[in-house]
């Protein structure tokens, strides 16, 4: 068979020029999925970010700050709102070490000037009455204080007494002087709860032991004081 050489001849067709040409396609496709899967990514960090940003503002707005401790304010947002949460000013709260003995505005008291011995507060459960003074230094240490008075029921004595025992940064002792049968006080933080199943208890121990009111954070609750002073 011959050919017109006047007549162009037809070429094969060029399948590495396919090849690369296919292969680049490939990969505008591909960078074209990562881009769009990071701008996605992106979109969703952004999102959580902002919603998580409201969600602290809306708790922060709700602790309350009463400077007087007059009527109710709501706790943070870990561990829900504690109802009918009484705060004082934390700033107005002296910090002092005394000799002797403090008169304190509130029973039991949840701050102020105080003895430079602390009680031991490391799930410590104790039968008499503490010293006021010794107390109040336990809190600033970030300890959780369980007081009763003589109209609490002894099923609930003896379960808080559990409770406590098994929670480190709290102590627990009987308090003829206060109103409530059964309360809860932190520095600068205090409730009274119905019962020791009351579910206000555990919300109490989860935002204030510890928690961010404590003065002194890292100071120890035990190397104080064992036993009532007489």
């Amino acid at each position: 068979m011959s050919f017109d050489p006047r007549y162009p001849q037809p070429q094969a067709p060029d399948t590495r020029a396919r090849g690369t040409r296919n292969r680049a396609i490939a990969i505008g496709l591909s960078a074209a999925v990562v881009a769009g899967l990071v701008t996605f990514g992106s979109y969703l960090l952004l999102e959580n970010s902002e919603a998580g940003e409201k969600s602290d503002d809306a708790s922060a707005a709700q602790d309350g700050k009463h400077p007087g401790g007059h009527g109710d304010s709501h706790g943070d947002a870990k561990g829900g709102a504690v109802e009918g949460l009484r705060s004082w000013d934390a700033a107005k709260l002296d910090r002092e070490h005394v000799a002797g003995p403090v008169d304190y505005p509130m029973k039991p008291p949840v701050g102020g000037d105080h003895n430079a011995s602390w009680m031991n507060c490391d799930g410590d459960v104790y039968e008499k009455p503490l010293p006021d003074v010794n107390a109040v230094h336990s809190l600033e240490h970030g300890a959780v204080w369980v007081t009763y008075n003589g109209t609490a029921a002894e099923r609930d004595v003896d379960a808080l007494a559990e409770r406590v025992e098994k929670t480190p940064f709290t102590l627990m002792s009987p308090y003829a002087g206060q109103e409530g049968a059964i309360m809860l006080s932190a520095w600068g933080k205090q409730v009274t709860v119905d019962s020791a199943d009351d579910r206000r208890v555990e919300q109490f121990l989860t935002q204030y032991v510890q928690g961010a009111q404590t003065p002194e954070p890292g100071a120890p609750c035990t190397g104080g004081l064992t036993t009532v002073p007489q």
